[in-house]
């Protein structure tokens, strides 16, 4: 190089890289191989930068990353200082991965670069390497955080790749990782079961909410499952489902609740009046002060006021809230004007509520 002789000294290079290229410090021949470049042949500059990068322990990288970053600011475009920019982060996080592989935010991390990056099999890659680490503990906290790096990779394969049928396999492999017989996530049973309604495959997703409901029935599956059927109008199956349902939680009032305000929906009052009496005959009851003001109040609808009061009696049996006292008092004020009394005049009106007022007030205080 003293003397002039580039293509000696590029030579030289050359034979030794040849030679040395698996030595531990082959770096420190690297390096200034790519200066001694980099002043006319750039792009073989930026060959051998790339070439020790790949070949070096990671360990030992981070200094060629400084020097090959500011190799692209000097001679590089924008792609290719972006280039470097990510080639550095990704070492970073190819050593932060390797030294906790259950620590799931840096694979995220991980993969939300490569993403940006937008080639999909490296994609793929980092994601199939970030899913292979399987919590060691059948403990759902643990899971936790782990199951949404397959709920992003089906996702990404979906709307990013376009590839149904490796997002459905993705879904696949999912499920049959967890061990439902210990604990389940009924956000990936709707997330698969909604995918394979996009893909316009009802039966794939009442199949897959069947199984769900059979192998990890949950209170958020039941709900969609009857929402989606009661959209396709398919009212016998939402009786099956609900049925189901209040088999599995007998003290569900939303359920209860739910499934009464479908029948009645359907001018079933009888089926939607049955209903409520077999709720409130359960011997424990989640929130049981809530199914009782929706059967009050379905009978107030119907206009079966000796209903409501007969509702209300049994209520006051149970209980003596106050809360129930002025219900029914107001009921009672409220009855009086629907039965008649408003075509009557205001005078006698006010009168005949006040008069009811005091009599419900009586009432109230002799119980």
């Amino acid at each position: 190089m003293k003397n002039g002789e580039i293509a000696r000294a590029r030579n030289c290079y050359e034979r030794a890289v040849d030679i040395l290229a698996d030595d531990e410090e082959a770096e420190q021949l690297f390096v200034p191989f790519a200066e001694f470049e980099k002043c006319k042949e750039t792009d073989r500059a930026r060959c051998i930068y790339k070439f020790v990068l790949d070949h070096i322990p990671k360990g030992r990288a981070e200094e060629v990353y400084k020097k090959f970053v500011a190799f692209e600011k000097q001679y590089g475009d924008k792609d290719g200082i972006d280039d470097a920019i990510v080639g550095k982060r990704r070492f970073q996080y190819e050593d932060e991965v390797k030294k906790n592989p259950l620590n799931y935010d840096n694979w995220f991390d991980y993969i939300r670069l490569e993403e940006s990056v937008g080639i999909k099999e490296r994609v793929r890659e980092v994601y199939e390497r970030a899913i292979a680490n399987v919590p060691p503990a059948e403990e759902k906290r643990y899971w936790q955080r782990y199951i949404y790096l397959w709920i992003n990779y089906a996702l990404y394969e979906e709307l990013e790749a376009q590839d149904m049928e490796r997002a459905r396999e993705v879904y696949r492999e999912c499920l049959k990782l967890i061990p439902h017989d210990k604990f389940s996530f009924a956000k990936i049973w709707l997330l698969s079961a909604q995918f394979e309604i996009r893909q316009l495959n009802l039966n794939g997703a009442q199949q897959m909410l069947g199984n769900a409901i059979g192998r990890a029935p949950k209170d958020k599956i039941f709900k969609k499952y009857i929402e989606i059927e009661l959209q396709l109008g398919n009212i016998d199956r939402c009786r099956k489902l609900y049925e189901k349902y209040l088999e599995w939680s007998p003290e569900n009032c939303y359920a209860w609740t739910k499934f009464a305000e479908l029948e009645r929906s359907l001018c079933e009052t009888d089926r939607a009046r049955s209903i409520y009496e077999l709720a409130i005959a359960q011997p424990a009851l989640d929130m049981p002060e809530l199914l009782w003001k929706a059967y009050i109040d379905f009978e107030i609808s119907e206009g079966e006021y000796e209903n409501t009061r007969a509702l209300y009696e049994r209520l006051l049996d149970r209980t003596k809230h106050l809360k129930v006292w002025i219900s029914y008092a107001k009921f009672e004020a409220t009855a009086m004007e629907d039965s008649g009394a408003s075509d009557m005049p205001e005078a006698e009106v006010q009168e005949l509520l006040n008069e009811k007022k005091k009599l419900c007030l009586q009432h109230a205080r002799r119980k």
